[in-house]
């Protein structure tokens, strides 16, 4: 069973649409569906969680449509807008969707670095680990001090690493050095896990397992296999890399580890942390969604 644990779907004529721009000329195109189902086809992928991309409750709605008809989309990450005064209406609402997985809040685009850490949010993050859902954490590294009091102010709560909290794998040894400490602290709350997903557009197009594996090495042993979720970030990969290629370096760097780990990392975690279908359902969902892309709905 393989989940892919991070992917992304929009249309550029949607008003809540407002990246990617003509700036990120790789990405800036309509993707949906039937543009994954062959890639996960062809890397053996099951099933996926679908992540929000825009600031948008009707972006959210719109994604929670989508994963309705599409079978293989097993969950769906979505958005809402914590300083309204509807914003515990509003995640009342999404969690009747079935599918529906948690809430990202673009931290990384939000100026004040201890935003999240404002009083006023703590009802709905508490509500958030009484319904079972996810915070997943778009951040960079200097989030990571952040990240950590919110995991000890909520212990119940299951927070997500999105892309490893983006670490600037450019700047070398300095960067890693960084993010090394601060993500080893932040691992010692065992209510944090970890996506490896997003790196290969941090690092930049060319990029080899060579480069990636201190990175790697360094989440698997904070986090153990338990905690990591590997994604795509598709499309985003798109403009580093492709799909498969992404997924040829990721399990060159499980050639070595353990078929318990290997399962963990693939699928098993995602599976757990976002409370998704057995790998039973898992299986029938990629078939049934193959059929659905050719025309049975």
């Amino acid at each position: 069973m393989r989940i892919d644990a991070h992917q992304h779907f929009w249309q550029l004529d949607k008003p809540f649409c407002t990246w990617p721009t003509p700036a990120e000329e790789r990405i800036y195109a309509d993707f949906g569906e039937r543009d994954i189902a062959p890639l996960l086809d062809a890397c053996a992928v099951d099933c996926t969680v679908l992540i929000q991309a825009a600031p948008s409750l009707e972006e959210t709605h719109y994604l929670l449509e989508i994963a309705d008809r599409t079978p293989f989309v097993r969950g769906v990450v979505g958005w809402i807008d914590m300083e309204a005064s509807s914003a515990m209406s509003d995640l009342e609402v999404l969690a009747r969707y079935p599918r529906f997985r948690g809430i990202r809040p673009m931290l990384q685009a939000i100026p004040q670095t201890e935003w999240i850490l404002n009083p006023t949010f703590d009802g709905i993050l508490g509500r958030l680990a009484e319904l079972g859902l996810c915070f997943d954490a778009l951040v960079t590294p200097r989030h990571l001090a952040v990240l950590h009091e919110l995991a000890k102010r909520h212990p119940a709560l299951s927070i997500i690493v999105d892309h490893a909290a983006k670490p600037a794998i450019r700047d070398g040894a300095e960067g890693f050095s960084d993010w090394q400490s601060r993500m080893t602290t932040l691992a010692a709350n065992a209510n944090v896990a970890c996506k490896i997903s997003g790196l290969l557009t941090e690092a930049g197009t060319g990029t080899d397992l060579a480069t990636l594996r201190p990175y790697l090495d360094h989440l698997l042993s904070i986090f153990g296999a338990e905690r990591l979720l590997w994604g795509s970030d598709w499309p985003v990969v798109l403009m580093a890399a492709d799909y498969g290629q992404w997924v040829a370096i990721c399990e060159a760097w499980l050639s070595d580890k353990s078929s318990a780990d290997r399962d963990l990392f693939l699928g098993e975690t995602a599976r757990r942390i976002y409370r998704l279908g057995g790998a039973g359902e898992n299986a029938r969902c990629r078939y049934e969604g193959e059929a659905n892309l050719h025309g049975t709905y």
